[in-house]
């Protein structure tokens, strides 16, 4: 029993280290989950400098959580690094900027997938935005943005077992482009109609 015993000593001894790193992550991880929303809800708010000063601080702390993965718990930082990923492309969507790469990034691919998903979401609430204060232009181009997001997305859903939640979001995902759809459709028609109404006073 001298090798099963030291074996098992050995396994006790990583699964040690393994339960302290995830408490570690998991504990601390809600700082940067904390700090992307707050970037998103000042760039919602025209505050974009301010926003990815915020977006910085999270992404440091990501880079100092990393040091801490190992295959075993790699997973317990996803959903932080999905709201960074969430955070990071909204800016630069209404900064009108490329959307950084996974690469880029330096996420997980699942991170980088579910992110984007989310943000479909945060472009909905843009577009109703632009629209509320009339500009309709950039309303159009955000939505046209979404919907391309979300026709590059759809297929992620098939990968749901790998990719926990992607059928659920791409669902939710999908109402809400035809929602905002319908809504850019009307105001088109609107500011059409009152073009037309200017031209024959």
């Amino acid at each position: 029993m001298n090798e099963v015993k030291k074996s098992l000593n050995d396994i006790s001894k990583k699964l040690v280290k393994i339960q302290d790193a995830r408490e570690f992550l998991l504990k601390n991880s809600r700082e940067v989950i904390v700090l992307c929303s707050k970037a998103i809800i000042l760039a919602h708010s025209g505050k974009n400098d301010e926003a990815k000063k915020i977006l910085k601080n999270a992404e440091n702390l990501l880079k100092k959580y990393r040091t801490k993965l190992s295959p075993e718990i790699s997973r317990y930082l996803i959903t932080a690094e999905q709201e960074f990923v969430e955070a990071s492309c909204f800016i630069s969507i209404i900064e009108k900027k490329p959307i950084p790469s996974e690469k880029k990034m330096n996420v997980m691919s699942e991170s980088y997938v579910l992110g984007l998903m989310d943000c479909i979401g945060e472009l909905k609430r843009t577009v109703f935005d632009k629209i509320r204060v009339g500009q309709v232009d950039e309303a159009i181009r955000i939505f046209e943005i979404m919907e391309e997001l979300y026709m590059n997305l759809y297929p992620f859903s098939l990968y749901d077992k790998v990719v926990k939640e992607a059928r659920k979001k791409m669902d939710v995902a999908r109402i809400l482009v035809e929602d905002v759809r319908v809504s850019i459709t009307e105001e088109k028609r609107r500011s059409e109609l009152l073009r037309t109404i200017e031209k024959l006073k």
